[in-house]
């Protein structure tokens, strides 16, 4: 296919695209080169095995050059992520997770929608071996699966990327013919004022002796953070929420 045209104007933007553990560099190049085709250009790494930058990376981008250079790179997936407002978790396998399942239609959608209210959006995709663990899923507002063939259901990462990335580019279409108006879009949380929210609530349950017994502690985690970000709450309610637990707190002669 032919390469870039240099007359053209280069779009940017769209949600950001969260590779956790990525292993090979050329797998980050092609993530990198199928972002470009589709106008996005926020790529983040969450510890990357052969480090960063990567020259294999910047060979296999195929001069999708503004990708690699402004690629940020984490310690870990909240790190990453803890200025968005609204992420999806992609997984080709079922979880055990109760978060909603959308395709990637709905979720180019629901971020366009998003996004034009100023609100961050990301994305996040696992590891080329194993994809995302169950925790790493539970910090997700939303799961997308792919629709392709039961029988051979295998994606790479560049492909994954590239999927969506498409889905991202034809959801600006779906906004031509516009509503009068539209409900609000509500302020949510960003994320890194939930983690405060789970990490608040955690430790004034364990100062109830609420995990017991202590070997189902990390299901109980599970579905608490599940439930908290299923709801979607805003920042004024994770606020709320976390006053209601100081309130807690100070009836039985703790505060932080």
């Amino acid at each position: 296919m032919a390469g870039t045209d240099r007359n053209s104007t280069m779009i940017t933007g769209g949600p950001a695209i969260v590779l956790v553990e990525p292993q090979l560099g050329e797998n980050i190049g092609m993530v990198a080169r199928a972002m470009a085709n589709f106008g996005l250009s926020d790529l983040r790494l969450v510890a990357p095995r052969d480090g960063w930058p990567n020259e294999k990376a910047i060979a296999a981008a195929s001069r999708a050059d503004h990708v690699i250079a402004a690629a940020q790179v984490f310690d870990t997936v909240e790190q990453s992520i803890a200025d968005l407002n609204y992420v999806a978790a992609t997984t080709a396998r079922p979880r055990y997770s109760t978060k909603p399942v959308i395709g990637p239609d709905v979720a180019s959608g629901k971020m366009r929608e998003r996004m034009e209210a100023q609100h961050g959006c990301g994305i996040l995709f696992g590891r080329e071996r194993f994809g995302l663990s169950n925790e790493e899923v539970d910090l997700a507002d939303e799961i997308v699966t792919f629709p392709v063939n039961p029988a051979f259901a295998s994606l790479n990462i560049a492909q994954a990327v590239l999927l969506m990335s498409y889905e991202w580019m034809k959801s600006g279409t779906l906004f031509e013919g516009r509503p009068r108006f539209y409900a609000p879009v509500i302020n949510t949380a960003g994320k890194e004022d939930l983690f405060r929210l789970f990490d608040h609530l955690e430790s004034a349950l364990d100062e109830t002796g609420y995990f017991f017994p202590p070997e189902k502690r990390d299901v109980m985690v599970h579905n608490l953070r599940n439930m908290l970000t299923r709801a979607s709450f805003s920042d004024t309610e994770v606020r709320a929420l976390r006053g209601v637990i100081r309130a807690f707190e100070k009836r039985s002669g703790k505060d932080e």
